[in-house]
């Protein structure tokens, strides 16, 4: 960061970019360490920008993907999201997340124990109760995040969701549940069209 000037942000970034061109390695590690694995997890703390807008973010997603069923967690902090706003800006990621890659995705909320994230399953479902829950700012910022769900809700109105607490353990069998049907949805959905879009590659490449 000092040497070049790139400030926290641009550090981050610059040396997962760096990461990313010899992320076949890791592949490598991986590949070999899974038939003794059931499952995977690659966590990314504070990182969901990369996924959305980076070429580090899809190098390391379509090399997962491509070998393995993959699936994002998306995580939310419950308590916080209790927030119309921060709510809102957490369902823009997940959405732009999800079709940018078109993996299976599940909506994990955390710190159940603290907050219930039944106020979230209602306002993801039921876009009345979300505008409700907004009339109570009526600043600039209150009436833009009404109009983003009211754009946007279509699209993440049928994200699985999960509650989850790491205090109490609750919710955990759900979530794995939810991952086992999310890895069947890979195999029914992104892995066919992953294999129709390997297929016109090389028919591309043959003309």
């Amino acid at each position: 960061m000092k040497t070049y000037s790139l400030g926290p942000n641009g550090g981050i970034l610059t040396a997962l970019n760096l990461f990313a061109t010899r992320f076949d390695s890791v592949m490598g590690f991986v590949e070999k360490r899974a038939p003794t694995l059931k499952y995977i997890f690659l966590d990314t703390p504070g990182q969901i920008e990369v996924f959305n807008w980076s070429a580090s973010g899809t190098i390391i997603t379509d090399s997962f993907a491509s070998v393995f069923p993959t699936v994002y967690i998306y995580v939310v902090d419950t308590p916080r999201s209790s927030n119309p706003q921060t709510f809102m800006s957490n369902m823009l990621y997940a959405t732009s997340l999800f079709y940018r890659t078109r993996l299976p995705l599940i909506m994990v909320f955390t710190k159940t124990d603290i907050v219930k994230h039944d106020f979230a399953v209602q306002w993801m479902t039921d876009y009345e109760s979300f505008e409700e829950a907004c009339k109570s700012n009526e600043s600039y910022m209150g009436n833009f995040t009404q109009s983003m769900s009211s754009m946007i809700s279509e699209f993440y109105n049928h994200f699985t969701c999960v509650g989850v607490s790491a205090i109490t353990g609750s919710g955990m069998n759900e979530f794995f549940q939810a991952l086992s049907n999310a890895a069947v949805e890979y195999e029914n959905g992104y892995k066919i069209e992953y294999e129709k879009r390997k297929k016109e590659k090389s028919r591309n490449r043959i003309k």
